[in-house]
């Protein structure tokens, strides 16, 4: 049981779609999420086990999803809030079973190694993917990421992506395919990203340091993603895990992550690509910041109206444009914002009460280990990069939030040996 769930934490930036109807396109990182899910309850069931944790976290876990249940009551259109719940009641079981199954620190390093192999490998294709522009032209290597985002995407869901101009940017005059590898748009691949970094830098320095590798390739391909949310999440965690190992006076640690936060300074001071891009954040009148901002000013008004239910759960783009299809890319760019406006400001402190009561209880076990300490960053990077974007309707970035949440069930008191 525990072998498929490791597969799992590796297939998770991989996932192909499946398109069982000619209209529908099914990840099957859901599916392969359920039938764990459903192994693991037959399992519990048989040795007669307690299946859920008796804690705040969980309890906060459950009310989130059954708000986001409730707000159908308040919804513009059923079929689309139904899509919505089906996709989060197809993923959400991962956090239980993560709950239930990860019980020792053995297996522990052992979850944190497989996700973190998958992350390097996506890591590896998004540069080469990157690199290949410069080599064969940017022509040749669009041609051949949109084919096998086909594959990965679906075929509708794909279409949708491949017409939105998400996948380049634009840098003194010069238009560059950003770091993308099997994901829609890399801003989904720099929330992926952001988080396995720390826990691969942790692994590096904690347990083996032949992990560092593994963190440098994270690393450079999330800077390569562009995304200026990413930008600030990836701050957030160096930063902290810096501080921490400073605080510990732990000196190999201290110079390690102060060299990474070092090179993450000069690549966002330094004229060049990644500075440019870092320096257009704070330009207001910039194209997508001005969309930002308009979404969130939408989105605030929209929540005043209706602050407990929200419009519900997948139903905001209806709110700002009737005429909208379910596959557009209206949604408020903030997840907290996103939370709100669709299943009510009660439900967006309940997340934001989920990510804080993670923090501190990974927080508190980096006091006894430091082993904790990326997944601790992990949870910063994804709740600062949460203020620019939206992870939550992505499979695999929802399932690493969910699996990192969980680990922080783990027991503090673990005297088994690795």
């Amino acid at each position: 049981m525990f072998n498929l769930f490791l597969f799992l934490c590796l297939y998770l930036p991989f996932g192909i779609a499946l398109n069982p109807t000619s209209g529908v396109d099914l990840a099957s990182l859901r599916v392969l999420i359920l039938g764990v899910f459903l192994f693991w309850l037959f399992a519990v069931w048989r040795k007669k086990e307690v299946a859920f944790k008796n804690n705040l976290e969980t309890w906060l876990v459950v009310m989130f999803l059954f708000l986001n249940l409730l707000s159908i009551f308040a919804t513009i259109n059923m079929a689309w809030a139904a899509r919505k719940l089906l996709y989060l009641f197809s993923i959400f079981p991962l956090y239980f079973v993560v709950s239930g199954l990860v019980k020792n620190r053995a297996q522990l390093f052992k979850t944190l190694a497989f996700l973190v192999l998958g992350g390097a490998l996506a890591a590896a294709i998004g540069l080469v993917q990157f690199f290949s522009q410069f080599l064969f032209g940017l022509a040749v290597v669009q041609k051949i990421s949109a084919r096998v985002a086909m594959f990965f995407l679906g075929r509708n869901f794909g279409m949708e992506v491949l017409s939105n101009p998400s996948w380049f940017v634009n840098i003194g005059g010069k238009t560059y395919l950003r770091a993308v590898s099997f994901f829609p748009d890399p801003h989904m691949f720099a929330f992926f990203l952001g988080m396995i970094f720390p826990i691969a830098l942790g692994l590096g320095l904690f347990k083996d340091k032949k992990w560092l590798g593994a963190a440098g390739l994270v690393f450079a391909a999330d800077l390569l993603t562009f995304s200026r949310g990413g930008y600030i999440g990836l701050i957030a965690g160096v930063l902290f895990f810096g501080y921490i190992c400073f605080q510990r006076a732990d000196k190999k640690a201290t110079l390690v992550s102060g060299a990474f936060a070092a090179i993450l300074t000069l690549a966002l001071l330094l004229p060049g690509p990644v500075a440019s891009r870092f320096d257009s954040s704070f330009n207001p009148d910039e194209g997508s910041n001005a969309g930002r901002l308009s979404m969130w000013e939408t989105a605030e008004r929209i929540i005043l109206t209706k602050p407990f239910l929200g419009v519900g759960i997948g139903n905001f783009s209806l709110a700002v444009d009737p005429n909208v299809n379910y596959r557009n890319s209206i949604y408020a760019h903030n997840t907290y914002l996103d939370v709100a406006v669709e299943t009510g400001v009660p439900n967006a402190l309940i997340w934001a009460g989920i990510l804080l009561t993670a923090f501190l209880g990974l927080w508190k076990k980096t006091r006894k280990d430091l082993a904790y300490l990326g997944l601790t960053a992990a949870v910063m990077v994804f709740a600062v990069h949460s203020l620019a974007d939206t992870a939550l309707y992505w499979p695999p970035d929802l399932a690493l939030v969910l699996i990192i949440l969980a680990l922080n069930n783990l027991p503090e008191k673990d005297e088994e040996v690795v």
